[in-house]
């Protein structure tokens, strides 16, 4: 069945060896999904999506209205975050070399004074990367051991609607560079999210066992991570 768009709402819709029909509102954009069983029949699901297009369009509004960031010109007095904390940003031009470094309540941003919004945009993403980049490996080696699993292949990327995906078949991982701006414990319940895939594909009573199992409080950490102030982001 290809995905549905239903009272103008898209539906991804997901066929998988399961019993019961699952319907999710994904953040931070509200995009839907729906895990049904292979043997259910297209109309089936179809009706089961429209009477639930009230609840649907609740929680897409509660990511609507979610606070945002807005567009950045990366110039001094603006807010930015990193590992959950709020900076103000502190622009200082330098022909020489490009510079991120925090000091104290303010994160100094040294670039050349005719770089472009994109040109900063890049140099101060990098920074983020790098960060991120230094923090992930001891996680993974922390919870590699302690789950009894071990990913072939890691990296980070900025995604729009996921803090983290899993390729089971490649077990390879990717994590969302926007995770540098979130609290710590929010990587890391990412990371033990995406390794959990190693041992369930799907987001099934199994999975969330091992999760209750490995990280008690991730429900506490989920609600967190999705409640903070998103960043902008070109649609």
């Amino acid at each position: 069945m290809k995905n549905l768009t239903i009272n103008n709402i898209e539906v991804e819709i997901q066929k998988k060896n399961i019993k019961n029909l699952h319907l999710s509102v994904l953040p931070p954009l509200g995009r839907v999904r729906v895990s049904a069983p292979n043997s259910m029949n297209d109309e089936a699901i179809r009706v089961f999506i429209i009477t639930k297009i009230g609840w649907i369009k609740k929680q897409q509004e509660k990511y609507k209205n979610q606070p945002r960031q807005c567009e950045r010109a990366y110039v001094s007095g603006e807010s930015v975050y990193f590992w959950g904390k709020r900076y103000r940003l502190d622009v200082v031009h330098s022909n020489v070399y490009n510079d991120v470094r925090i000091k104290g309540d303010k994160l100094i941003f040294q670039v050349r004074e005719a770089s472009t919004t994109e040109q900063r945009a890049n140099v101060l993403n990098a920074w983020y990367r790098e960060s991120i980049k230094k923090e992930i490996p001891k996680l993974l080696e922390k919870w590699q051991n302690v789950i009894g699993v071990t990913a072939n292949a890691w990296g980070v990327k900025n995604m729009k609607t996921r803090w983290g995906t899993c390729n089971v078949k490649d077990k390879r991982i990717w994590l969302n560079l926007q995770l540098a701006k979130k609290y710590p414990e929010c990587l890391e319940y990412v990371i033990v999210h995406e390794l959990v895939h190693l041992l369930e594909k799907n987001h099934n009573k199994i999975f969330i066992g091992y999760m209750d199992e490995f990280l008690p409080n991730w429900r506490t950490i989920k609600d967190e991570l999705n409640a903070l102030i998103l960043d902008y982001m070109e649609e």
